[in-house]
């Protein structure tokens, strides 16, 4: 058991002889203080909370908050309201519970003896403020989350700009395995970039609550970054084992060290638990059990062709008549206009070669945006980006030159099962290292040619969990389990719901991604809303309909009521 665990199941017990005293100061009998969960049912009914609340302490994250929601009742309703004893019992409630129990001034004087005593702003403020905060608490650790989707790799199904919220009961919610966190903040504390907002004093073991179902092909899926167990503080947005694989352990481990082309240093190197790495978003492209390949850009599984989804993008070479896209002034200046109006992201478009009037291009767009730049004035020809096979990407999985794999072809491979045995060898270990060792938790050596999982020779073994392979519509632009291998079941966390609100991001939109107010009276081709994805379902090819007209009509017919209910009762009462 973690150290941390056991302090913390010491100090739980230390509250219930707290609970004892307290509950002979009452009329409850004091040998329920001793009955677990049914001890926390007389408490709230001692303070006069709603007695359900007793379930939330068995709630891993959510029960620290309560644990203070209940010290700071108990000095209200024990006649302790000074604000340093109010401030004690919601930060230290173990002990004060215990101080309360032995007091011999404590005494339960009850509401009664509260009005007109305690200071409004406890009542008004602090009282729905913290339960606001349980409740939030509760709703995002098990059944929504706010997500923003931060990359490009979905483009144009989920866009750079998306507000959306993570059904986390689709798949089955996770409960916390680090509890101690910063209410809100996932892995780093607000306003700074390396803090972490969460302490592993406290660890809990990986259990996920049933769901509707696990991953299907073709779902998009969020889940925790695999490759996020080891972060370069101020490389976060990189994986750490892509860093190292270019630049070199020694340099890694230099916080100084500067990363080329850039000016930040790698910083502090940290290791993060599974709950708290990075969120993707992807689409699950093969589940446990599938043989998976890209051949020449064309997905197959279990050796048959899959739909490449409508929005996927590709990367294009084009070849133009002057420079239609971009000049060249010592470097690369984009067609900010021209590029805007194709929604082609500054950023994701290069001059890749010029010869006199005639310009070569690289631009990554979908297959509606390429017919349309194909009919363009002055654009000669258009070829698909392709790495052929047998060419060797140090960058793709499984990083090994035996297993010359890319971007546009990759595999075959069979992805792992639950319960799947496989045949294990010198050869193909390197496919599955990382799942025997980091995801099934087995100690794992190669001695003379031989393998040895948890000091025992063998050559097979069997799976733990479940394995999928994640990938992003962008096809050319995106980080997915091509760069990093599998992802784990205990990894994934819920399946986007619904947008909310969506904006143009002003760095890859420089044109129609400015002007948060001039943009409030511009439809979305001209300014910075994405008015058509407000309030929509996330679908498998993208989006459903807008239900925002529905949502602004809701409102104003709820505020015309209001206004008249308000205006019905004045005359009433007069």
């Amino acid at each position: 058991m973690y150290i941390g665990n056991l302090i913390f199941l010491i100090l739980v017990l230390l509250s219930w002889i707290g609970l004892y005293k307290c509950f002979q100061k009452t009329n409850i009998a004091a040998w329920k203080a001793f009955v677990p969960l049914y001890n926390y049912y007389e408490a709230f009914k001692l303070v006069e909370k709603p007695r359900w609340w007793f379930i939330l302490m068995i709630v891993p994250g959510v029960n620290i908050l309560m644990y203070g929601v209940l010290g700071f009742n108990m000095a209200r309703y024990f006649g302790k309201r000074k604000s340093s004893d109010l401030v004690l019992a919601s930060f230290v409630p173990y002990f004060y519970i215990v101080y309360l129990g032995f007091d011999k001034d404590s005494k339960h004087t009850g509401v009664a003896d509260m009005q007109g005593k305690e200071i409004p702003f406890i009542k008004n403020w602090i009282d729905p403020l913290v339960f606001a905060v349980v409740a939030a608490s509760v709703i995002r650790t098990f059944f929504l989350e706010a997500f923003t989707i931060p990359t490009s790799s979905l483009e144009k199904s989920l866009l750079v700009g998306d507000f959306l919220f993570v059904s986390k009961f689709s798949y089955g919610a996770k409960v916390p395995q680090t509890p101690l966190a910063f209410p809100f903040a996932h892995h780093t504390m607000p306003f700074t970039t390396g803090t972490k907002s969460y302490l592993e004093w406290i660890k809990l073991p990986y259990f996920r609550l049933p769901g509707l179902g696990t991953p299907k092909n073709n779902d998009i899926v969020v889940f925790n970054y695999p490759d996020g167990d080891t972060v370069a503080v101020g490389a976060q947005d990189r994986s750490y084992y892509d860093l190292e694989r270019t630049y070199g352990y020694q340099n890694m481990q230099n916080p100084n060290y500067v990363l080329e082309g850039s000016d930040r240093s790698i910083g502090k190197i940290v290791a993060r638990p599974v709950d708290k790495r990075e969120f993707y978003v992807k689409r699950c492209i093969a589940i446990a059990g599938d043989k998976l390949q890209i051949k020449d850009g064309q997905v197959y599984i279990n050796d048959k062709a899959v739909p490449t989804p409508i929005h996927a993008q590709h990367f294009y070479f084009v070849k133009t008549n002057g420079a239609l896209f971009g000049t060249y002034a010592g470097q690369f200046v984009p067609n900010a206009n021209l590029l805007d109006k194709l929604d082609i992201y500054n950023g994701e478009a290069y001059l890749r070669d010029m010869s006199g009037d005639t310009m070569e291009y690289m631009l990554n767009m979908p297959v509606d945006i390429m017919n349309r730049v194909k009919n363009i004035p002055g654009v000669l020809s258009i070829t698909k980006m392709n790495y052929p096979a047998g060419q060797y990407d140090a960058h793709i999985y499984p990083h090994n030159p035996h297993y010359p794999w890319n971007n546009d072809n990759f595999g075959p491979i069979t992805l792992p099962k639950k319960g799947a045995t496989i045949k294990v060898d010198t050869s193909n270990i390197c496919l599955y290292d990382r799942v025997i060792q980091v995801y099934d938790g087995n100690k794992l050596e190669i001695k003379n040619g031989k393998i040895f999982i948890n000091d025992t020779e063998t050559d097979t073994y069997t799976f733990k969990q479940d394995y999928y392979f994640m990938m992003g519509d962008n096809r050319h632009n995106s980080a997915d389990s091509r760069s990093w291998g599998f992802v784990p079941f205990d990894h994934v966390v819920g399946k986007p719901l619904f947008i909310w609100f969506s904006m143009k991001d002003g760095d890859k939109n420089p044109v129609t991604g400015k002007g948060i107010v001039s943009s409030l009276f511009k439809n979305s081709k001209e300014g910075k809303y994405r008015w058509e994805r407000f309030f929509t379902y996330v679908t498998d090819d993208g989006i459903s309909k807008s239900y925002f007209g529905y949502f602004v009509g809701i409102v104003i017919i709820w505020v015309g009521y209001s206004q008249y209910r308000k205006r019905k009762t004045k005359k009433e009462a007069a």
